[in-house]
């Protein structure tokens, strides 16, 4: 990767949460549930990408953060993007109306979003209504279909797979009040 190996120090950090090893993590749990397996060029492809990923994060940790010239939204703007997302999550949320929220086009938004928070726009949206809905289900005794409702989802079964999906496991397992 072009960088010297002698300056590298693997420390522990825990409570460490990087949405890429997330990602690959679950490509391979849900290769390793499979009744049938992938490809094994599959597996070693997702091997890599998780070492890369832990080298580039070794890396990152050990370099000063500089100033970057990709694109950003403003503090300001991502501030009040990030409020109206979350004001807003039992509702339909499309690309024109936060863009307009952030004073932006939608192409430009989709780029300066996911340079300020790593994340695409839709995936922070499905994240954000996930968390919420999780919080909903240990904290209240609300039913899940109204959780599902209030969460942004259009169904009780919409929220229950991309639950799987995304965190893998379904509502009925998080511990109820």
């Amino acid at each position: 990767m072009g960088r010297s190996s002698t300056k590298a120090k693997l420390i522990p950090c825990f409570g460490l949460r990087d949405t890429r090893i997330e990602a690959i993590g679950w490509a391979i749990k849900a290769d390793l549930e499979a009744d049938v397996p992938s490809d094994p060029l599959y597996i070693d492809l997702l091997a890599n990408a998780l070492a890369v990923r832990m080298v580039e994060l070794v890396f990152d940790r050990m370099s000063p953060p500089e100033r970057s010239s990709t694109p950003r939204l403003s503090a300001r703007q991502l501030r009040i993007l990030i409020e109206f997302i979350e004001t807003n999550l039992d509702k339909k949320l499309h690309l024109a109306d936060l863009a307009s929220v952030a004073g932006v086009g939608t192409t430009r938004l989709k780029t300066l979003f996911r340079n300020s928070t790593g994340t695409p726009v839709h995936r922070y949206v499905i994240g954000r209504r996930i968390e919420y809905a999780r919080a909903m289900l240990s904290t209240t005794k609300m039913p899940a279909s109204q959780i599902a409702l209030a969460a942004g989802f259009t169904h009780q079964s919409h929220m229950a797979s991309t639950m799987r999906r995304v965190l893998g496991h379904v509502p009925s397992e998080i511990t109820r009040p």
